[in-house]
């Protein structure tokens, strides 16, 4: 099973997948972990590192080719080995790509996600939208040592959270796969996130590679 783990920045992600491979451990469940592109193609990664850093510095048609090609890449390349051995949780995947790209190219985001859709080999079986307030995630980044990266802003988080919400509709639509909904604002929260997602990979098929 592939579960990809989509929100702005601070909502909770990473905090929920080392939860969960830690909970997965525990109980002897295979599951790893992947990242969002597949950093295989040059000419694909030099349009993600311009599209993280907010540049249009290429045609709208140009940069959804360059990213598609890297999904591609990363399903056939990454996604169905690691699917091969076990299930995979993802710390953001296709709709966050669609989500940034809609942002960036002043796009409708639901454009994004059905192009981007078609890449079946990269498709999440279940879909996790953390929920949690746009306020809230801004506190927690705050409170980092990093340096802020683009869309960890207030304004575009507010610009972004918007476009995960359209983007899911359009996504459970286009694909016919489960989208669960919810905030990871408390440990209650995390609690309930990490039962929700084990029991839904308890549940699931023995892992098989994607075709």
């Amino acid at each position: 099973m592939l579960l990809a783990l989509e929100g702005i920045s601070g909502a909770g992600k990473s905090t929920l997948r080392d939860r969960l491979l830690r909970a997965a451990l525990a109980e002897g469940l295979p599951l790893g972990h992947l990242g969002q592109f597949s950093w295989l193609s040059l000419p694909a990664t030099r349009a993600i590192v311009q599209l993280r850093s907010g540049l249009r510095t290429a045609s709208t048609p140009t940069a959804m080719d360059a990213v598609r090609r890297d999904l591609e890449l990363h399903g056939r390349h990454n996604l169905a080995p690691a699917l091969a051995r076990g299930h995979v949780v993802a710390d953001r995947l296709t709709l966050s790509t669609a989500c940034l790209f809609a942002l960036v190219h002043d796009l409708p985001v639901a454009d994004c996600v059905r192009q981007l859709a078609q890449v079946r080999a990269a498709r999440a079986e279940l879909t996790v939208l953390l929920t949690t307030p746009a306020d809230l995630c801004h506190e927690r980044l705050t409170q980092r040592v990093t340096r802020r990266r683009f869309g960890e802003g207030p304004d575009i988080a507010e610009r972004l959270a918007d476009l995960y919400d359209q983007a899911t509709i359009t996504w459970a639509e286009a694909t016919g796969l489960p989208v669960l909904r919810h905030p990871c604002s408390t440990g209650t929260d995390l609690d309930t996130l990490t039962a929700l997602c084990l029991g839904a990979l308890r549940q699931a098929p023995a892992p098989t590679a994607h075709v």
